[in-house]
């Protein structure tokens, strides 16, 4: 053997030796998010579960401060120094990035025929063709009360407007308790507790949502007036001087017992359970009259991406096809109460309160909040507009009529449906 042949063979060893070595490698992942308050239940259940199951991937949860996100993040693709998983804000911020071609297509990630095309709506082009996140929780509006409250007054749990404002009126008639617990001074809760929890009963949810897109209906119509009118009558069950009272205001005034129910969102879960020292139960929005379908404002809230340019792509589809399977959806969801998994296959939730919330999407249909997808990119911008007039409405200060006329004014000065 001469001593070339020797250098050859010693070579072509080390080269394999060595292609060996890199394939036994981890791959790391790491994983962008403004969720830092969820960073223990990544650490300690969601990311061992996954690397259990799939030696050779590592991840790292690696999130920055809430506020700063969007512009975090949209430097570090800039720079290419982003992480190679992008967890997904709903609408337009993650569509954004998208279409700076930041973000891969998932549409046909295996996984992906777990969600429906509501769970998908948050991050979906507008044409519907291709999806860019897997949905991984959604959070759902209706109403907490006090169990306790109830049961002293005998009253029932209401599914018809009607008698919503039935016991809304024996609440107040007793003087024991704020029938209601919710103030008008930062807006957003007017709306999002108000008009978009009840709405979707008056414009049948998905079916009025893409109407307004579609320039089929407008907010002018009956059914996205009459939800105010509903609401405007609540004014009498908010306590005294509930214009000036905030979310925190209203918050408080629940979990100390002084006010029987509260208009709620389900991210209120977890914290109402350590603060408040009473029973509480859920409902969900009343429907107009009984036998009525209900529905749900079942609202995405939060997805996850792959970047575009992750020298780990096989890797990251990998940890996103396991994110959308049921195995994830049931640590996520009963990790993180009321922020429920948008996975077609049910989780069963460990804490009463959010399964009865989640219970709801057996019985009722599922939307979104109205203004979300692509009404609110002008200027007036329809979602902040709908804060205004639904505080308004409820002080009294705009008709139902004019609150809803005002809202269709600013939103034809710059939104033409497309046809």
């Amino acid at each position: 053997m001469t001593r070339t042949t020797i250098k050859g063979l010693l070579l072509a060893s080390s080269i394999l030796g060595s292609a060996g070595l890199a394939h036994a490698q981890d791959v790391t992942l790491t994983i962008e998010s403004w969720r830092n308050d969820d960073l223990a239940i990544w650490q300690e259940k969601l990311i061992p579960a996954f690397e259990a199951k799939n030696p050779g991937i590592k991840v790292v949860f690696s999130p920055s401060a809430p506020t700063e996100y969007n512009a975090a993040l949209n430097a570090k693709l800039d720079a290419g120094s982003a992480g190679d998983l992008i967890t997904c804000r709903p609408f337009d911020p993650s569509l954004e990035v998208y279409n700076r071609k930041h973000l891969a297509d998932l549409t046909s990630l295996p996984g992906m025929e777990n969600f429906s095309d509501v769970a998908k709506s948050a991050w979906t082009t507008d044409d519907g063709k291709s999806t860019f996140c897997v949905p991984m929780a959604s959070v759902i509006h209706g109403f907490i009360y006090n169990k306790d409250a109830f049961d002293q007054l005998k009253l029932s749990v209401p599914t018809t407007e009607e008698e919503f404002f039935a016991v809304l009126e024996k609440i107040k008639a007793d003087g024991n308790y704020i029938p209601m617990a919710m103030g008008t001074k930062d807006l957003w809760e007017a709306a999002t507790m108000g008009y978009q929890n009840i709405g979707p009963a008056y414009w049948k949810g998905e079916e009025g949502r893409l109407a307004l897109i579609k320039g089929e209906q407008k907010l002018t119509d009956e059914p996205w007036v009459e939800p105010y009118r509903v609401i405007a009558k609540w004014k009498d069950y908010l306590g005294d001087g509930f214009e000036a009272q905030t979310y925190p205001d209203s918050q408080n005034l629940f979990t100390l017992g002084r006010a029987a129910i509260y208009p709620a969102g389900s991210w209120e879960i977890t914290g109402f359970n350590t603060q408040a020292q009473f029973k509480m139960g859920a409902f969900p929005p009343p429907v107009k009259k009984a036998g009525d379908t209900c529905y749900i404002s079942d609202h995405t809230d939060i997805g996850i991406g792959l970047n575009a340019k992750s020298p780990n792509a096989e890797a990251g589809k990998t940890f996103l096809t396991w994110v959308a399977s049921p195995e994830f959806a049931e640590i996520y969801a009963n990790a993180l109460p009321g922020f429920f998994s948008l996975n077609s296959t049910a989780v069963k939730m460990t804490d009463p309160l959010a399964q009865e919330f989640v219970s709801w999407r057996e019985k009722c249909k599922s939307t979104i909040r109205s203004t979300y997808q692509i009404l609110s990119r002008g200027t007036p911008n329809l979602e902040n507009e709908t804060w205004l007039e639904s505080a308004n409405v409820i002080n009294g200060t705009d008709t139902p009529e004019v609150a809803a006329k005002k809202l269709q004014d600013g939103l034809d000065s710059w939104f033409k449906p497309a046809k």
